[in-house]
């Protein structure tokens, strides 16, 4: 069966190591900072200008002036760092946030990804998704492997306006995991979702990939 969005993140949270920073994007990404492990230091970062949130408030503690970059209520954990706006992206651009979780309405076999708009239909703007991008050093995008039509978003080429271009390591869907090989520039598959099988995602995926390796079930 297809994944949980909870169960996406959980998954996602095994890619968080002891002592990282990490940023969330919106959506599914931000239940992964109720999934850290136990006994695990990660410093969650939003660009908004904080540094050490910690997981979703329950109503008691709710602040309705403590949001994060999707504007939901957040906790701050002790020892936790208000900044600017500018002072948030120096970080992101400078290079010392170890990783990224997003997530994505396309990802193209190369590893560009689209979440930042859909043509037609009104944004705020692209927030920090950009930046991120380029200035991450590991980018991992969790999402739902079709859309509400039932059609892929895992695809030869993006159609929507770019965030980036060739900058996706890990892409975790509710069907399976698949991991990027830069040297050949294709994703390859490495973990199936319980009850899928690699027949399954052949048939949601209209990209190509390498299945050159028995994948793995996914444990969540």
């Amino acid at each position: 069966m297809p994944l949980t969005r909870e169960q996406l993140a959980q998954r996602a949270a095994r890619e968080l190591r002891d002592g990282f920073i990490v940023n969330l994007g919106i959506g599914i990404p931000t239940l992964v900072a109720n999934y850290i492990p136990a006994g695990m230091e990660v410093w969650l970062q939003s660009e908004n200008g904080l540094l050490g949130m910690g997981p979703f408030p329950r109503e008691p503690e709710i602040d309705p002036d403590l949001i994060n970059a999707g504007k939901q209520t957040v906790t701050a954990l002790p020892g936790a760092s208000f900044f600017s706006s500018p002072t948030s992206f120096a970080m992101i651009r400078g290079g010392h946030i170890d990783l990224c979780i997003l997530g994505a309405m396309e990802i193209s076999q190369h590893g560009d990804i689209a979440n930042w708009m859909i043509p037609g239909k009104l944004v705020k703007g692209m927030g920090g998704a950009m930046d991120l991008v380029a200035g991450v050093e590991r980018v991992v995008v969790v999402m739902e492997h079709c859309n509400k039509k039932g059609e892929s978003k895992v695809l030869p080429e993006c159609t929507l306006p770019l965030t980036g271009r060739r900058c996706v390591d890990l892409l975790i869907t509710d069907l399976c995991t698949m991991e990027m090989d830069h040297s050949k520039g294709m994703f390859r598959l490495v973990e199936l979702a319980p009850g899928v099988t690699a027949e399954d995602v052949k048939a949601r995926t209209r990209a190509e990939y390498l299945a050159d390796r028995v994948p793995m079930a996914m444990s969540v």
